[in-house]
């Protein structure tokens, strides 16, 4: 959640019976409400405007994306609505863009076995697509942001880098096949990180997205009052991403995340200025970030590479200072 977000909200009178397991007090993935003793409904809702080029895989990643909040907390998606912006008829954007938008996000959301209901779609000059989520959850078995212990492991399950690389095929540095890996990996779902993560019994968990790894993991730690120190050279990141950053294709978002994260990240000697833009990229349908215990991360690793995640690593760990330290 962004400062100005929460300026905003802090300003709603929010109507939270105690049906309301997770509401807008504290940030977290998605919104958990109870509706019976063993089930609670997941509430979330994700858009975002094309960061590729072509408009079927542009609707795969967006729904990926938008199935990831369920997952980050434990949860199973099940239903879903489109949500949808794009030009009227008489626009430069044929409507078999639109239909080949939804289509791509319809395929992506039967692989994830959720049902779309329906949806809506406004007139924008600027096309936009995602999904409004449903999922179910036990009301005492899901996973938040907060809760991640001192000697806890964080364990990342997708390389980083993927607003490096859309920003460079924008700039005109790196042709289609370049960015054939950065599609796989945002296409993908987490919903095979989100099965290790509950079999393993995680302590917190949050999905990597447009605050990138610094930001979502400081929330992490804010969450659950605690720090980090991170192992650069445990992370993993896409092919390509170091070269194209220090070529000058990074996203403002990117640099946005670096400047907020600043007062509460220290880079040890030897972090060059690129490596701390890599690990504050602003990522679109990024991996899971979870802090396990320390004598489970090894089984949650073998259990993601049995699962075949685009990641498994273990990058740091939780420590009692505040704050974010990283390492070479």
């Amino acid at each position: 959640m962004s400062d100005l977000a929460a300026q905003v909200l802090r300003r709603l009178t929010p109507f939270a019976p105690p049906e309301v397991l997770v509401g807008t007090a504290l940030p977290d993935d998605a919104g958990v409400y109870r509706v019976a003793d063993d089930l609670a409904i997941i509430f979330t809702v994700d858009f975002f405007t094309p960061v590729v080029d072509d408009p079927f895989e542009y609707g795969a990643i967006s729904v990926a994306n938008s199935l990831s909040d369920v997952w980050a907390m434990g949860g199973e998606p099940f239903a879903a609505l489109n949500v949808c912006a794009f030009p009227a008829a008489n626009s430069e954007l044929p409507l078999s863009v639109l239909g080949d938008i939804l289509e791509g996000g319809s395929r992506k959301a039967a692989e994830a076995k959720v049902a779309i209901l329906g949806g809506h779609t406004v007139d924008d000059p600027e096309p936009k697509y995602g999904l409004a989520v449903i999922g179910r959850v036990q009301p005492d078995n899901f996973t938040r942001k907060g809760g991640a212990r001192p000697g806890d492991k964080l364990v990342l399950t997708k390389p980083i880098g993927s607003g490096i690389l859309t920003t460079a095929l924008k700039q005109g540095k790196v042709t289609r096949p370049a960015l054939d890996e950065a599609v796989r990996v945002m296409s993908t779902l987490n919903r095979d990180a989100a099965t290790a993560m509950m079999e393993v019994g995680a302590h917190a968990a949050t999905d990597v997205t447009g605050f990138g790894l610094l930001g979502h993991l400081l929330e992490m730690l804010q969450a659950s009052a605690a720090g980090a120190r991170l192992s650069l050279s445990a992370i993993p990141f896409l092919d390509r991403a170091h070269e194209l950053a220090a070529a000058g294709a990074v996203p403002g978002g990117t640099k946005k995340n670096l400047l907020a994260a600043g007062p509460d990240t220290v880079f040890a000697e030897g972090v060059s200025d690129t490596d701390r833009l890599l690990v504050a990229d602003a990522q679109t349908s990024g991996g899971l970030l979870i802090a396990v215990a320390a004598d489970r991360a090894d089984r949650l690793v073998r259990r993601l590479q049995e699962l075949g995640t685009p990641a498994a690593a273990v990058i740091g760990e939780i420590t009692e200072d505040p704050g974010i330290r990283i390492e070479p």
